[in-house]
Order: structure tokens, then sequence, then C-alpha cells
């Protein structure tokens, strides 16, 4: 008898837990495939932690190959799936596309940044969602100070020492906390600076971590407040240009850094199914199926997962509801290949947590409030229990980065146009348009080479 296809877009949070429960519980007797452009799971709570040169940026990396050896990891990204003929459409890293055909088909795409229609924000901004970002931040910031501490007009000094950081959630106000801590450390390595670095963070809402309970919303600010940075609620960003930004309150911040932490929307390729949505989310019932589509799953960012605890509400689009849909969604799959039974996706809120960096952080697990170091503690340790490898790298470098001076270097590894955020939020499609001409397909990429005699 042929054994199921079972394939995995993204290998994000949802995805990379999905596809390690489908592989324990197959046993062998299921050919699983993991779609991923990138070969690594990236561990994207830790990412201002690499802008802010705390962590170097492979620690976060952890290697699909190593972490599920019996999955078959295949490199690409999916261009369009056909439902009714049950196949994909994939385009290769070197732009050959090749078709991938599945019985078992899990959506786990993710999301990318939501770039609002602002103008210049899409050619001056850049955004915090991948490793090259991070890394491309930390020379830019790097390289602002180093070219202050070397011009004589004062007016260029201090727009290079300013950084403005727009969204108050969970990244952005890491962003802005790390990012004082880090120009701080590295304005005391250049004693031509002569003015301290100046950190803005700016949001629409009332309030600093809108979405968490306000008693973490308070610790944050407290926080940012001693530490000097300009927080600045019910206020965003009505047009960037090369030299600076034109706030709401009709006021202009001359600068040469604008970060965008205003959030995210589920991948374009959830839109490209024409299947309904809600705020552009895949809908799925409680089991993690697309209504009238029994062998299509999705769950994490890109899905619109109904909400037991909450009656009439989807859970939010955080790691902590990824894994644990990942997790359920792989009992499912199974269950509709005849082992074992379905389960409906039930999860309370455990707590958030918000690194601030250095001794500082706010936590309320299991609704306990924690600031300061309790809060760091507790914060540091629940990412190495959740990091599925490279604990004892990650824990080396926060041990090292406790004893030693910050590291002052730019690497300029990455270009520019690799952290575009314009580009970064655009659907594959039409990434695609520019790819170069497909070459012939790579032997084992294709349905053929389902090998089901096995």
């Amino acid at each position: 008898m042929a054994r199921p296809r079972i394939v995995v877009v993204g290998a994000g949070f949802a995805g990379y837990h999905a596809a390690r429960a489908l592989a324990r519980s197959a046993r062998g007797n299921a050919d699983i495939l993991v779609l991923n452009p990138t070969d690594y799971l990236l561990y994207v709570p830790l990412l201002p932690e690499v802008m802010a040169g705390l962590l170097e940026p492979r620690r976060i990396a952890v290697s699909l190959a190593r972490a599920l050896p019996q999955v078959r990891l295949v490199p690409g990204e999916v261009q369009s799936i056909d439902l009714d003929r049950r196949r994909l459409l994939c385009l290769g890293p070197e732009g050959g596309s090749a078709v991938v055909e599945y019985d078992r088909l899990v959506l786990t795409p993710g999301s990318v940044n939501r770039l609002l229609p602002i103008p210049g924000v899409g050619r001056y901004a850049h955004g915090l969602r991948g490793l090259a970002e991070a890394m491309f931040l930390r020379d830019h910031i790097t390289l602002q100070l180093e070219l202050a501490a070397n011009t004589t007009d004062p007016e260029e000094r201090r727009a290079r020492c300013t950084f403005v950081v727009v969204g108050a959630g969970y990244t952005g106000t890491e962003v802005a906390a790390h990012g004082q801590l880090f120009t701080d450390a590295l304005a005391q390595a250049l004693p031509r600076l002569r003015e301290r670095p100046r950190w803005l963070l700016l949001d629409t809402a009332e309030r600093v971590l809108p979405e968490l309970d306000p008693r973490l919303s308070r610790t944050a600010a407290r926080v940012l407040a001693r530490r000097g940075v300009d927080v600045r609620m019910g206020t965003s960003v009505v047009e960037a240009q090369a030299d600076g930004v034109r706030l709401t309150d009709d006021s202009y911040v001359p600068t040469r850094s604008l970060v965008w932490c205003v959030g995210v929307r589920p991948d374009p390729l959830v839109e490209s199914l024409e299947l309904p949505t809600v705020q552009g989310r895949l809908v799925v019932d409680e089991y993690l199926t697309v209504p009238g589509h029994p062998e299509l799953f999705a769950c994490g960012d890109a899905a619109a997962v109904p909400d037991l605890t909450r009656p009439g509400q989807c859970t939010p689009m955080t790691a902590q509801h990824a894994v644990r849909q990942g997790r359920v969604l792989a009992q499912n799959v199974a269950a509709s290949c005849g082992v074992g039974r379905r389960k409906a996706y039930r999860h309370h809120d455990l707590g958030f947590l918000v690194d601030l960096g250095g001794w500082d952080a706010a936590a309320n697990p299991l609704g306990v409030p924690l600031s300061g170091l309790p809060a760091a503690v507790v914060t540091r340790g629940y990412h190495l229990l959740s990091l599925p490898g490279n604990r004892g790298r990650v824990a080396a470098d926060w041990l090292l980065d406790a004893l030693l001076p910050t590291s002052a270097v730019r690497l300029g590894l990455v270009p520019p146009q690799a952290a575009d955020l314009q580009l970064s939020s655009e659907p594959l499609a039409s990434a695609a348009r520019h790819a170069a001409p497909a070459p012939p397909v790579p032997a084992g990429f294709l349905p053929a080479d389902r090998d089901d005699a096995r």
C-alpha cells in the first residue's frame, strides 16, 4: 500500500512542531516533506538581541536537518497551489520551478511585514523579521554613530544619533529597549561622539504593549523612561524621507534610522487560495482543518483558528499558540490517515514575557506579575526551554555579554537590498517574476520520486 505524502509548507514555529510531531507518530509509515526557503527554524523572539549584538546570528537559527532527521527537506517557496489536483508549484532557490504532489497539505507559511501606505516608509524604513534585517540594522546603527563621531555639523550629528521605532508591541518595545543599551555602549567607545544616542518609540495606541496586561505595560514604560527612550503614544509617521520623518503631531524628527515594527500580516500565499479568510487569515475549524477540504490543514499566523476559550474570537498570532497548534494539527493529520483520534485545539494563555535587555524584563507567568531580575530570569529561562537547539551557545553568549563589553564592529555582510522592507512585504509571485529562467528540475523533486514501494 502506498504511503501517504504529507507536505508541510513553512518551517516556523507551527510548521516545525507539526513536522516534528508527525515524524514521531508516523514512524516511517508516511512520506513527510517540509518546503521552506531556509534550512533552519528562526527563533524570532530573540531577533532584537541579534540586532543589539548580544547574540550571534547562528545562535537563533536551528538546523532543520539535525532537528528533523526523519523529514525530507525541500528548499524553495510555494508559488501556487492546485487544490483540485492536490499539487504545488514551487520556486527553487536557484530560480527553477517544480511540482510536488500531496495527499495531505499542512499550511504554516507564517507572516510577513505589514506595510502601511505611508509615503516613503517602504523606501526608507527597515523591518525586523529575519536574520538579514537584524544583521543589517546592527551594522547600520554602528555606522551612524561612527559617522556622527566624525562630523562637525551638530545637526547632522544629532540626526545620525536619533533612532525612530514605529510600533510599541513586542518587537518595537524590545528593539527600543535593547537599542538604547546598545548605542549607549557603542558611544562609550567613541569619545569624539559627544552626544548621547536618542531613541524614539511611536505608536497610535494609548500605552506601550497595548495587547498585554496593563501591569506589564507600566513595567516596560518605566524601564524605557529610565533609560531615556522618548515614548510617544498616540503618534505615528505620516511621511518618511531620507533625512527624517514627519509625525502625526506635525513635528519633524531628523534621523537616518527608521525601524518599522507596526506588525505582521499573513503570508500572501493565503490570498492566492481564494478560500474564506478572516483579516487575511485562512478560515479553519477547531480541528485546524479547512472547511470543504478535509485534506487541507492550517495553523499559526496564516490561520484564523477559533479560540475555544474566548467564543467568537480567533487565537492571537503568537509563538505560544503556533507551537501548540502545530502539535495538535499533527495529531489530526494522523487521525485523517487512520491513526488515532482528532483533537480540538484549546489553549489558555500561560502568560507573556518581554525582554527589555540587561537585568530588566516584564513577565506574568501563570498570571503572576514580575519585573526586574526575577522577570529577566524567567524570560531567559523560557527562551532556553523553547529553543529546539543551540541552548548552550545562547546561554554562553548571554554570560559573555554580562562579563565583557559590547564589540563595536561592522561586518558589512548584508547589503541594504537584502533587508529591504518593501521586498519583504511583497507576495512571492512578485519576486518570482524577476527570477531567472527555470533550469532543469533536479532529480528527486518531482512527484514521480515518491518511492511508494517502501
